[in-house]
């Protein structure tokens, strides 16, 4: 256990996603919202940005703690420390007024258990905080644990215009409509030393290293790579394709507390391949999987593959798996701890 006087940084993020209704208007666009509007939303989540990237379909930002993705309809909020996202979100809908979008279609809120939840902020002490505080602005949501609750687990928190629609009884067609939507994150701990030193200012000098020598850059190699190298150590990139497709990875590198997390929505029908190449990269003790994809999506019928064992000829033994149907949603929690041995027979 950790003492109050020594270091300790939270790696587990919490991670904001909302979708707004599309509108007749084609000029209504979330990236419209100024900067500066946006450093007053962050402010309320105690975090400044560092980085900007853009293109056609897609805005980036790196911050002092993760990411920020914007799109035409959807914003993304990751966050790690001790930032209280969930403040913002009154402004943040607030802005989407003024800018033509007034009905929220979707929310999701997530997060990975805290190490040390104690040293969270107001709402964030403890999940039941959080539902609280997101139940007075959306009061028709879902709360959900994924995982051992005494052990490890996956915190979810959903608001869905189509599941109230669903629970009164209107037949819908607006699945079909929607636009496909998937993510996958890979939360990893007990990181190796050896591939976490890549992230240490005593060992690499620029972020364009640390991206290239870590191997970062080859996981999805079409993406526009904006990476930020912490002082004195930690890592933090956006990567961001043609398609408006993102990805992100955020790298607490320290022995007592290493975490990285990756995510991406790039759509696949099969996520084995892209599994084994973060685990291969970052080398973890332990690591979760969830997968969350809507009927639209490519990636839909891709938890079936996982609900298989993860590879029986590696040395990783699942722990843990459950799977969620929802409405317009499945979504697969997996978890996985590394076994020692050569040859992993289940």
């Amino acid at each position: 256990m950790l003492g109050n006087e020594e270091h300790f940084f939270e790696g587990a993020e919490k991670l904001l996603e909302i979708w707004f209704e599309e509108t007749s208007n084609s000029n209504n666009d979330l990236r419209n919202i100024t900067r500066c509007d946006w450093e007053n939303v962050l402010r309320h989540v105690n975090c400044e940005i560092i980085s900007f990237s853009k293109n056609d379909l897609i805005d980036a930002f790196v911050l002092s703690e993760s990411s920020m993705f914007v799109s035409k309809r959807r914003w993304i909020l990751k966050t790690c420390g001790t930032t209280t996202p969930l403040k913002c979100l009154s402004q943040l809908i607030k802005l989407a007024s003024v800018n033509g979008y007034n009905i929220v279609t979707d929310l999701f809120y997530s997060r990975k258990n805290f190490i040390r939840p104690e040293a969270q902020m107001t709402p964030h002490k403890g999940f039941t905080e959080e539902v609280s505080y997101l139940d007075t602005l959306f009061p028709n949501g879902r709360s959900y644990c994924l995982g051992s609750m005494n052990l490890e687990c996956w915190y979810l928190y959903t608001f869905s215009r189509s599941d109230m629609k669903l629970s009164l009884g209107h037949m819908m067609d607006e699945f079909v409509e929607s636009d496909p939507d998937q993510t996958i994150e890979i939360l990893m701990q007990n990181l190796d030393q050896n591939a976490m030193s890549v992230f240490n200012k005593k060992n690499i000098l620029s972020a364009f290293e640390a991206t290239s020598t870590s191997g970062i850059d080859k996981i999805l190699p079409n993406m526009h790579i904006d990476d930020f190298l912490f002082d004195p150590c930690g890592y933090s990139m956006n990567g961001i394709n043609e398609k408006g497709e993102y990805m992100t990875i955020h790298i607490t590198p320290e022995n007592l507390f290493s975490y990285v997390s990756f995510e991406t929505n790039v759509a696949m029908t099969n996520y084995r391949n892209l599994i084994n190449q973060v685990i291969n990269t970052f080398k973890p003790g332990k690591f979760i999987v969830t997968i969350y994809a809507n009927k639209c999506s490519l990636a839909y019928e891709t938890m079936k593959e996982l609900e298989v064992e993860y590879s029986k000829e590696s040395h990783w033994k699942r722990t843990d798996m459950q799977c969620c149907n929802f409405p317009s949603y499945n979504l697969l929690f997996a978890q996985y701890s590394y076994n020692g041995k050569n040859n992993c027979s289940m």
